[in-house]
């Protein structure tokens, strides 16, 4: 069955043709140029995942996502926010409402179309069971099944893409992931797809893990590595 994508985009020439070219992947687009629109969509749809800009004539794209993922219905919905190019805190506070990725004005819709893809698709592989897995890093704590995080006895609250990251860093422990590699086994995204969105995870996750952040370490010119040892 095809996934239903909002798009929620006040300007209609870019609606159209995002709407377009998810039509010609073979997904059912849905489109609102408002918010008002886009809860009326919502309502009525089984959206899979939300194509959505921040400026909008009635309220802010921002508040939009945070009334969905403070919401038990959609809060599990994939949201890509456009942002204007070099609006950096909305990019960091929407990642930090739970978006998974954001695109800037202009914008390659293929490269958008790319990123749908990629984030679908992880999205029905987490859905697989896992084993329970507790990850202890001096005092860094790291529960796989239940997506906890623990810096010395305080639960630390990550979004999903935070928490896989993190996890990803520990299992590879004293290894240089380049942002390709990263993009590619957290994000699922091929190497045609170029964003900053690896830095901009990366620097909310130290800062949410404290003095533990200090461990994820750059590598200049090449990417990030998790310490090997705690001292």
């Amino acid at each position: 069955m095809s996934h239903h994508i909002l798009v929620v985009e006040d300007e209609p020439d870019i609606n159209k043709t995002v709407s377009y070219n998810l039509a010609n992947e073979g997904f059912h687009p849905v489109s609102a140029l408002n918010l008002k629109e886009a809860d009326d969509q919502l309502s009525s749809n089984n959206i899979s995942l939300i194509i959505l800009d921040l400026m909008l004539p009635d309220g802010s794209g921002l508040d939009f996502c945070k009334t969905l993922k403070s919401s038990n219905i959609y809060k599990n919905i994939p949201v890509i926010i456009v942002t204007a190019k070099g609006d950096e805190v909305d990019k960091v506070v929407g990642f930090e409402l739970g978006a998974d990725d954001y695109v800037t004005k202009p914008f390659s819709v293929r490269e958008l179309m790319l990123r749908i893809k990629a984030i679908l698709k992880r999205n029905s592989q987490e859905g697989t069971p896992k084993s329970t897995s507790v990850i202890s890093f001096d005092g860094l704590n790291v529960n796989e099944e239940s997506h906890e995080v623990y810096v010395n006895d305080i639960e630390i609250n990550l979004t999903a893409l935070e928490f896989k990251l993190l996890k990803h860093l520990l299992d590879r422990r004293g290894r240089v992931q380049t942002r390709d590699q990263l993009l590619e086994e957290v994000w699922g995204y091929s190497s045609h797809v170029t964003t900053r969105t690896v830095d901009t995870h990366v620097k909310r996750l130290r800062e949410k893990l404290k003095e533990m952040g200090k461990h994820i370490q750059t590598i200049r010119g090449v990417g990030y590595r998790f310490s090997r040892s705690s001292d």
